[in-house]
């Protein structure tokens, strides 16, 4: 049996419409799991993707800046696809300005999204996954879950979160048989990079330090998203995985 192969089992992304969700659900469907995606823009391209790599595709319409729909998000895909063996939480806002100037609401916003739904969603996810006797739950963290940033007070705070999270769930959770981990994505061409790509001079002090040469592309994360959903993760808890060209290696 292909340790790797995802055969038979359900995934449910959040915020898989474009960018590092959308290479990640399709990476999942391509590795054979039957795919549910959750958010508030119509991921028609994702489902089209999906579909192509022959499996089964569930969309969820849900904004994440409210827990309020997690637990309707965790049925509908149960209903949809039969079953959730694995979660990824993906969704993920940011907003950049001057720390002297950040406002309560763009601190309110990104916490809400990354790190409380991602907790509630694990929660509702992971009661189901108790139930099963099973489960995979993999979080994306960021360079910023290692280091400190600038100008983005929220999302370092709660790509910090992440980190904490995914390892206090995995000492919890790793007797019940589900797996929490996360992975690191380094400076990837996604929309949330799209302001600092557009800062000629930002742009190429980030890039001369990556060993790689290149930012990362969604693809990039598919591979470690695969690994860490399938049965060759069975022994990982609590690990944050960098997939981020070399980045911290500097």
């Amino acid at each position: 049996m292909n340790p790797f192969s995802l055969e038979g089992k359900a995934a449910l992304v959040t915020g898989a419409n474009t960018g590092l969700g959308q290479g990640i659900a399709v990476a999942l469907a391509k590795a054979g799991a039957d795919i549910a995606v959750a958010g508030f823009i119509p991921p028609d391209e994702t489902g089209t993707m999906v579909k192509a790599a022959g499996r089964r595709f569930v969309s969820v319409n849900a904004n994440l800046m409210t827990v309020e729909p997690v637990g309707r998000i965790v049925a509908e895909t149960v209903k949809g696809l039969g079953r959730l063996d694995i979660l990824v939480n993906n969704a993920g806002i940011i907003r950049r300005a001057d720390s002297l100037e950040f406002s309560e609401k763009d601190w309110d916003d990104v916490m809400n999204v990354n790190i409380k739904a991602l907790f509630f969603m694990s929660q509702a996810a992971g009661r189901e996954m108790v139930k099963r006797g099973s489960g995979k739950i993999i979080n994306i963290a960021s360079m910023l879950s290692f280091q400190g940033g600038i100008r983005v007070p929220s999302y370092t705070a709660s790509k910090s979160g992440v980190a904490g999270i995914t390892r206090l769930l995995a000492n919890e959770w790793a007797a019940k048989n589900i797996n929490v981990n996360a992975i690191a994505p380094g400076y990837m061409a996604t929309d949330n990079t799209a302001q600092l790509r557009r800062d000629e001079a930002r742009a190429k002090e980030i890039l001369a330090r990556i060993p790689a040469g290149r930012w990362g592309a969604p693809s990039d994360v598919g591979g470690t998203a695969v690994f860490l959903a399938s049965p060759a993760a069975d022994y990982l808890h609590g690990a944050i995985i960098p997939v981020d060209g070399g980045w911290l290696a500097r």
